[in-house]
C-alpha cells in the first residue's frame, strides 16, 4: 500500500504525544486522548503502556522525552511517484496547480498506462481555461455559502440566466462531468457546469431561497452470487456509495447501496453489467427499470 490511514494512524497519534512532551505536557489524560482520538479503541491497550514502559524508548517514566525536535513524516520516493501520476490527471488542475512539484520524481505511471472503457466519450473539457475558471469561483462559493449569478444554456440550447445557492458539488464517473447542486426557485436544481456560460457572486448576498428538503437518496438492494470473484468486483465497483453487505451464505450476500436519484440511470446500466450474477431484489420500481431496460436490448438484439 502506498498510503494507508490504517496503518499511519500509530504513527500519527505517537507523533503528537511526542510534540507535547517536547512542549512540556505532563497529563496523562491529556496523552490518552491524543491516542483516543489519532487511533483505534484498542490502541489505549498498547500505545501508552508500550511508551510509559520504555518499550519504544520514546517517552521516560518521568514524562519527559529524549526525542528535541518534533517528528516529521517526509515523503516517500514512492509516495511522491504516485502523486506526480495523480497530478497528470485533468481534473487535478481544477483545484489548483501541481505540476511543478517534485520536478525530479517521474509519475508511477501515466494516462497513456491505463484504459477506461465504461465511460460516456463526451465527458466535460477539464483543460478549458474558462472551465477551470468557472469551476473555482462556484467552488468559492459552495464553500462560503454565497449565491452565484449564473448565464447557462437551458435543454433547448436556449441562454438564461439563473440564481443559485450551491450546496454541493458532484463528479459522474460514468458522464465524467461535473454537476452544481443548490438551491434556485425555491428547489432543488442540478446544473451541468458544462452549459454554464459565466457567473459570479451574486450582489444580492442573502437572496430569498425558501428551504426545502434536500435528500433524494435511494437505496437499492443486490443479491450477489460470488462467482468469478463477483462480490469483490461488485464492492470495488460501487467503492465511492455509500453501502451495507450482508452475508446470507457461502455463495450469496445481500448489498445495500445508498444512491442519489439523478444518477439511477447510471446506477440501472452499471448494475447491469454484472449480468445474472447481481439480481435486484428491491424496491420494485427499480426492478422494472431493469426489466424496462433488458427488453429494450432484447428488442435490438444486444
Amino acid at each position: 500500500m502506498i498510503f494507508s490511514e490504517l496503518y499511519s494512524a500509530y504513527y500519527n497519534a505517537v507523533a503528537r504525544i511526542i510534540r507535547e512532551l517536547i512542549k512540556g505536557e505532563k497529563n496523562e489524560k491529556r496523552l490518552s486522548e491524543i491516542v483516543s482520538e489519532n487511533a483505534f479503541a484498542e490502541s489505549m491497550l498498547t500505545v501508552l503502556p508500550s511508551l510509559k514502559s520504555e518499550k519504544w524508548q520514546l517517552m521516560k517514566a518521568d514524562m519527559t522525552t529524549p526525542i528535541k525536535h518534533n517528528p516529521t513524516m517526509p515523503l516517500t520516493n514512492i509516495e511522491k511517484s504516485w502523486l506526480k501520476a495523480v497530478f497528470m490527471d485533468p481534473r487535478v488542475r481544477l483545484f489548483g496547480n501541481y505540476e511543478e512539484l517534485f520536478p525530479d520524481t517521474e509519475p508511477l505511471f501515466t494516462p497513456d498506462d491505463y484504459v477506461i472503457y465504461d465511460r460516456y466519450s463526451d465527458g466535460d473539457d477539464f483543460t478549458d481555461e474558462g472551465y477551470i475558471e468557472r469551476f473555482r469561483t462556484i467552488l468559492s462559493a459552495v464553500k462560503s455559502k454565497t449565491p452565484l449569478d449564473i448565464r447557462m444554456y437551458n435543454r433547448r440550447g436556449e441562454e438564461i440566466s439563473v440564481t443559485m445557492l450551491g450546496k454541493r458539488l458532484e463528479y459522474s464517473e460514468k458522464d465524467d462531468k461535473m454537476r452544481l447542486i443548490g438551491i434556485g426557485k425555491g428547489n432543488y436544481d442540478t446544473i451541468n457546469l458544462a452549459r454554464i456560460i459565466s457567473c459570479k457572486e451574486s450582489k444580492n448576498k442573502e437572496p430569498s431561497f425558501p428551504e426545502k428538503n434536500e435528500s433524494k437518496s435511494r437505496t437499492v438492494t443486490l443479491r450477489i452470487t460470488d462467482r468469478r470473484n463477483a462480490l469483490e468486483r461488485c464492492l470495488l465497483h460501487f467503492a465511492h456509495f455509500e453501502k451495507r453487505a450482508e452475508k446470507i451464505d457461502d455463495m450469496h450476500y445481500t448489498v445495500h447501496i445508498v444512491y442519489d436519484k439523478d444518477d439511477e440511470t447510471e446506477l440501472v446500466i452499471r448494475i447491469l453489467g454484472f449480468g445474472p450474477m447481481v439480481e435486484v431484489t428491491e424496491p420494485e420500481h427499480f426492478r422494472n427499470l431493469i426489466i424496462e431496460r433488458l427488453k429494450r436490448q432484447m428488442e435490438f438484439e444486444l
